[in-house]
């Protein structure tokens, strides 16, 4: 009976391994989550991004947002403007990472803390 309720919780370890690994491929990089994140507030402009994520160069925004846009998180929405201009914003699919983002900023503020402690 004990080995039956091991390879369980072996199964079900190894499928949660599996999805935080499909997650993290699609996450993966240092700016999908922040950008994620910005959109979750409100529809924004390429270059409002590009101003909000600081550090990010253009050309890894523009890959970043294709990236995001392929695996249906985001949406592109050309505008009628003169000179066009894209908006982008967060798409209902992506919009379930909202609570994520939120959990790990908040990790991120209590890790500071921990860390500026020890000093």
């Amino acid at each position: 009976m004990e080995a039956i309720e091991k390879k369980s919780a072996l199964i079900t370890c190894s499928e949660k391994i599996r999805a935080i690994h499909d997650t993290m491929d699609v996450l993966s990089g240092k700016w999908k989550v922040s950008i994620i994140a910005c959109l979750c507030f409100q529809p924004m402009r390429y270059s409002e991004i590009l101003r909000e994520v600081e550090g990010i160069s253009g050309k890894m925004l523009s890959r970043e947002l294709k990236d995001l846009e392929m695996n249906n998180l985001i949406h592109r929405k050309v505008l009628d403007t003169k000179p066009v201009s894209v908006s982008y914003e967060i798409s209902d699919y992506g919009r379930s990472l909202k609570e994520l983002t939120n959990v790990i900023a908040d990790w991120g503020i209590n890790h500071r803390k921990e860390m500026i402690k020890e000093f």
